[in-house]
């Protein structure tokens, strides 16, 4: 069956593929998938389960060149598979869609895609209930945020933010809980028990004084030694997230 790709996305390796395959939570659908026509016998198992699943959901298998692959991949990770996807929709986040005790982060101020996919694969294994986005549209990268993620981003329940947001954290009994420097407290000292909406900025800009005043409480990352520079968003989100896990053990 021929398919106009123009309007689809293409995701890239079979964890990015079975990511949206075992997805329950967003409607984007397989169109087709691509595989190494080369690699049938050594990837017997993938292939099987792609067979499988083209049954259930309704897509084709077509069989190319590996040289094929490599010139509509952005890489040479791949392995062999390929798929084109329909979008994926990120309602913007209402309060009925949060959960009464639950765990969320808020991302403002990754520019990399990457840096993006790498944050919700550490507070998705944190156990994070769900991400707020940024009024930017990241799923225009999203198979670039799917593979840096490890598939997190098409598992992990995901709101686009609005003006409103924080007031309906506030009403479901929510400590907002924002990432800073001044008038802060350390995290290991810090109460992160859940319901919590935590909030990372960016490296460059950080959180909008605007936003800090509706917290309550800052929390700071310890360093093990002197260093005068911030840690990237990235990187805050991941530690912070896993010790909101600690504390809520």
């Amino acid at each position: 069956m021929d398919i106009n790709t123009s309007d689809l996305i293409l995701f890239e390796g079979m964890v990015s593929v079975s990511a949206v395959l075992n997805s329950s939570l967003n409607e984007r659908k397989i169109k087709k998938v691509l595989f190494d026509e080369d690699k049938k016998k050594q990837k017997k198992r993938q292939l099987d389960y792609l067979l499988a699943m083209s049954e259930k959901h309704i897509f084709d298998i077509e069989y190319v060149t590996s040289g094929y692959l490599d010139s509509i991949t952005q890489g040479k990770t791949h392995g062999g598979v390929a798929a084109y996807c329909t979008d994926r929709q990120i309602p913007i986040i209402t309060p009925d869609m949060i959960t009464d005790s639950g765990f969320y982060v808020y991302v403002d101020g990754i520019e990399d895609p990457f840096n993006f996919g790498y944050t919700l694969r550490s507070i998705y294994a944190a156990g994070a209930d769900g991400a707020v986005l940024p009024a930017r549209n990241w799923m225009s990268a999203s198979s670039t945020v799917c593979r840096s993620s490890a598939g997190a981003s098409e598992k992990m329940t995901l709101f686009t933010s609005c003006d409103e947001m924080y007031g309906m954290f506030k009403e479901k009994k929510y400590k907002i809980v924002c990432a800073g420097i001044r008038n802060s407290v350390s995290a290991y000292d810090a109460d992160l028990k859940k319901p919590l909406l935590l909030v990372v900025g960016g490296e460059k800009r950080g959180i909008s004084s605007a936003v800090l005043q509706k917290a309550d409480s800052i929390v700071r990352l310890e360093y093990g030694r002197e260093f005068m520079q911030s840690l990237s968003a990235s990187s805050a989100a991941t530690v912070l997230a896993f010790e909101v896990l600690r504390q809520n053990l």
